[in-house]
């Protein structure tokens, strides 16, 4: 059956290119401009995206023998209704059968995954049990106030730690990789090093990016945790995933969230970011400005960074009253923000950072 006719959840589950589409991104049948065309059909391929990811079952993940045995009671059972079909009615010409055949088939193979995952892997991680598992080393800040912290890494990235909140961090990252530890509720800017991808593990979920900005709320006595991405790219998978397989996650672009749900350790994707809750309800202040500047004085910019980042910034008023810039400093973490807004002022302008408290020194702009 054409896809224009598509009308049931079932109609793409028996879609193999749909299920290509959805698992491995494989947009050859043009999936992405159909969905786009057809937005009537939207909440159906949602719906169906949904339920393939939650699962993200492979054949691999199926017993030989166990798949052989669902599929040959299910054609004994398309068999029987064949021949009880009236001859006025061949449902199996027009493809409805094959299409109940692979749902019948998928949906075995998915309840096995399911069950399987969930038994052996039911036990909740918490950030004591990672912070166990990788203690050596680790430096951790709680944030026991009523505001947000601001804690710069040694690679330059930049993390908000929300109240009730702890992360922990080694002093110097891994030549190879970047690992921290979350609990609680943080909004990271991660300083760009494709050769170094950063991982943040929150609860049964890790979260990878080479260079991005972007939010995680995991809190352990919480049933879900979520990601919001702002800008760049990242990829969200089960601590099981990044154990076990090479598989990619979940990936995520600006102004995208996805849902983890602890109890039946799924992924459930967060449509809209405006009406869901806690996600609308929590967003921070940096989340909410807009580091796009156009011939804006620099007074107005560095006060936009006190905004954001809840620090207290100095610098020669008299002396840079008439300087402007015209600067994007939307994907940069703090320190990166201050070098880039340094260097452009030039005249042998530079900052010093204590804290909460960044001093500017300069003797004006070019």
């Amino acid at each position: 059956m054409p896809r224009n006719q598509y009308k049931k959840i079932a109609d793409f589950l028996a879609d193999e290119s749909f299920q290509h589409w959805v698992r491995f991104k494989d947009n050859t049948h043009g999936w992405e401009e159909w969905t786009v065309e057809h937005p009537q059909r939207a909440k159906l391929v949602q719906q169906a995206r949904l339920w393939i990811l939650s699962m993200r079952v492979s054949e691999a993940d199926v017993p030989q023998e166990e798949t052989q045995a669902s599929l040959e009671a299910t054609w004994e059972k398309i068999r029987h209704w064949e021949a009880i079909d009236s001859p006025k009615i061949r449902f199996w010409n027009n493809g409805w059968w094959q299409g109940v055949a692979a749902v019948l088939v998928l949906g075995i193979a998915l309840g096995w995954f399911y069950k399987r995952q969930t038994s052996s892997t039911k036990t909740l991680i918490s950030y004591t049990d990672l912070i166990k598992e990788n203690a050596n080393g680790l430096i951790e800040q709680a944030n026991n106030t009523d505001r947000p912290q601001l804690i710069t890494l040694s690679d330059g990235s930049s993390v908000l730690l929300q109240p009730d909140s702890k992360l922990s961090y080694p002093k110097s990252f891994d030549p190879t990789q970047r690992k921290v530890y979350l609990s609680g509720e943080a909004f990271f800017e991660i300083s760009k090093n494709p050769q170094r991808p950063f991982l943040v593990f929150a609860n049964e979920i890790v979260t990878k990016v080479i260079g991005t900005s972007f939010r995680v709320r995991a809190y352990s006595d919480q049933p879900n945790v979520e990601v919001v991405v702002r800008t760049g790219k990242v990829s969200v998978s089960s601590n099981q995933q990044v154990a076990t397989t090479k598989e990619q996650g979940v990936l995520l672009l600006p102004n995208q969230a996805v849902r983890f749900i602890r109890q039946s350790l799924a992924f459930e994707e967060i449509t809209n970011l405006v009406v869901s809750e806690p996600i609308a309800q929590t967003q921070t202040t940096i989340e909410q400005l807009s580091f796009e500047f156009t011939d804006i004085p620099v007074a107005q910019i560095l006060h936009t960074l006190e905004q954001a980042y809840l620090v207290e910034v100095d610098f020669p008023r008299e002396v840079l009253k008439d300087c402007y810039l015209t600067t994007s400093l939307s994907d940069q973490p703090l320190p990166e923000k201050l070098k880039i807004i340094c260097e452009s002022l030039g005249n042998n302008t530079r900052y010093e950072m204590n804290g909460n408290h960044i001093t500017i020194i300069s003797n004006g702009c070019n």
